[in-house]
Formats: C-alpha cells, sequence, structure tokens
C-alpha cells in the first residue's frame, strides 16, 4: 500500500491516491468477506453467495484468516486500508457461537459498528434451480415486522443490510431493470432473509402482472452479539459536506402532498389607472364620460 503521506513519484501511484481522496460525491461502497481460521462448508458457501448476489462491489478473501472482530479490529482496519472497503462480512465457527457471521462497517478505516448473526438453516444458490439475475442487478429492499423501527439494535441492523445491499446509486429506473427482490423478515427474534427474481407477465393492460420466484440464497438468522457506535460517532459518520446540502430558495414552500407553492412580492399598484379597454367597439360614449365628469355637458357634435 502506498503511504498517503510520500509524494506518489509516478502517474500510476498518484492516480491511485487521488481514487482514495474525499470526493464530493463517494464512489459505490464496496465490501469484503473475509473467512475465519475455523470457518466450516456452511459459512463458506455462504460467503460465496452473498459474493455472487454483492458482485462486482465486492472482495472476497479465500484464504482463512485467524482474527476474532469482537476482541481485536486492526486485521480488520488493515484489510479495508488494503481493498479501500468500507464494509464487511465476517464468517467463522466454533462450539460456542456454531455458523457465525459478523456483518459491520468502517468509517475512516476504522470499526464503526458490526452485528453478529448465526445461521439456523441455510439454501444456497445451487440447490434453488430456477433462473438467476445477471450479475450486478440492483436489488429492491423490503423490510418486514415492526421491531425494525422499534428496537434500536434492529433499527442499526436494518441501516446496516441496507448500506450492504443497496448497490450504486442510479439517475433513472427502468421497469425492466426491477427483476430483484431481497425480502427481510423479524419476528420472534429470527431475520428471515429471502430472495425473489421479479417476473412481468402479460395481464391484458399497460401494467404487467408481478409475480415471485424464489431465487436464493435463504437464511434463518438470529442476533448475537452487537458492537454499535456512540451516538456522537454515528451523527459525525452521517454528516454531509456542504456542497452536497440544497440551497434554500426564498419564498418557495410545499405542503404534505408535494406540491411546491412561490410567493411573489410586487409593488401596490393604482387600479384607477388600469387599462382594460382597448377595442374601439367598448370605448366610452360621450355621455358616459360626461357622467363621470360631475354632471358635465356632453361636447356638442360637429354640423355637417
Amino acid at each position: 500500500l502506498i503511504s498517503c503521506y510520500r509524494k506518489p513519484k509516478t502517474k500510476r501511484a498518484k492516480r491511485f491516491l487521488e481514487k482514495r481522496e474525499p470526493k464530493l460525491n463517494e464512489n459505490t461502497k464496496n465490501a469484503m468477506l473475509i473467512k475465519g481460521g475455523n470457518a466450516n462448508l456452511t459459512v463458506t458457501e455462504v460467503l460465496k453467495d452473498i459474493y455472487a448476489v454483492k458482485k462486482p462491489f465486492a472482495v472476497l478473501y479465500k484464504r482463512k484468516n485467524i482474527t476474532r472482530p469482537f476482541e481485536d479490529q486492526t486485521s480488520l482496519e488493515f484489510f479495508s486500508k488494503k481493498s479501500d472497503c468500507s464494509l464487511f462480512l465476517f464468517g467463522s465457527h466454533n462450539k460456542k457461537r456454531p455458523n457465525n457471521l459478523i456483518i459491520g462497517r468502517m468509517f475512516d478505516y476504522h470499526v464503526l459498528d458490526m452485528i453478529e448473526l448465526g445461521v439456523e438453516k441455510f439454501v444456497a444458490l445451487k440447490d434453488i434451480k430456477n433462473s438467476k439475475c445477471p450479475e450486478g442487478t440492483k436489488p429492491m429492499l423490503i423490510f418486514a415486522g415492526d421491531v425494525f423501527d422499534v428496537n434500536e439494535e434492529y433499527r442499526r441492523l436494518k441501516s446496516l443490510l441496507i448500506d450492504f445491499f443497496r448497490g450504486p446509486t442510479v439517475p433513472n429506473i427502468r421497469l425492466a431493470g426491477l427483476e430483484y427482490v431481497l425480502h427481510f423478515t423479524a419476528v420472534d427474534g429470527k431475520i428471515y432473509m429471502r430472495s425473489y427474481k421479479v417476473l412481468l407477465k402479460k395481464s391484458g393492460c399497460k401494467i404487467p402482472r408481478i409475480e415471485l420466484e424464489e431465487m436464493g440464497p435463504s437464511l434463518d438468522l438470529v442476533m448475537r452479539r452487537t458492537h454499535l457506535a456512540s451516538d456522537d460517532l454515528y451523527k459525525l459518520s452521517l454528516k454531509q459536506p456542504k456542497g452536497l446540502k440544497p440551497k434554500k430558495k426564498k419564498n418557495i414552500s410545499h405542503d404534505a402532498l408535494g406540491t411546491t407553492y412561490g410567493r411573489i412580492h410586487m409593488q401596490k399598484q393604482d387600479l384607477s389607472k388600469l387599462q382594460t379597454r382597448k377595442m374601439k367597439g367598448l370605448k366610452k360614449r360621450p355621455a358616459e364620460k360626461s357622467a363621470q365628469n360631475d354632471g358635465a355637458a356632453p361636447k356638442k357634435s360637429k354640423s355637417a
């Protein structure tokens, strides 16, 4: 890794450092998937399937790494700097915590928050014999369960999952591109993750009929340990640069339905001098003019 404190000597090193500099609009977040020193076959398959879903914004480390993120986070921070990844998924397995996954994110190359999940049931991509979505498809995320909005740990987990699976930010949406759904349900202390492919069927009108076909992977998870950032640090990580904040426009307001209202300030007008009659047929007659001039006699018409 090229040190940020040394001046680059080659154009390649300069481009490398420019790519990692802070930007007004940051790149799509990358995720690193790391296998622990005692990972079993189930955890390995989970990491491979999540990598297949997350590609191309993911890095899969195939070698085993003997580390414990809740006790020592230095190795995760090292890999984060090396691969320029701000999200991570760590998989391990032992007798005390079987089929263990730790999902988390970084802030300034330091662990911001992470949540430990246990895999109770897993169905792989290859076990479901249905057609798959192409690589790099942006998923639609659905969260079901009141606990995602009530409990602070589940609320932070929801934020983590959105960060992990949201994919790139797109300016426009195409109807045919909405073909992948990730559904998370929290009920009875468990989190059920299901993935579906959207099928657009004929309906006899412009709007197609929607059907969901299970695609995989499928996970039944249970929450274990949590390491959440303090409120001050979490608030700092959400801070946006001034260039991204929308400028306030004066005299413009919006209602609850999103309608825009504008207010115009004008000088006071003298309505008595307002010209309203411009047609010949609508001009005032001499009798009308005389009535307005306090009963003055009308002008005599010229004799022939």
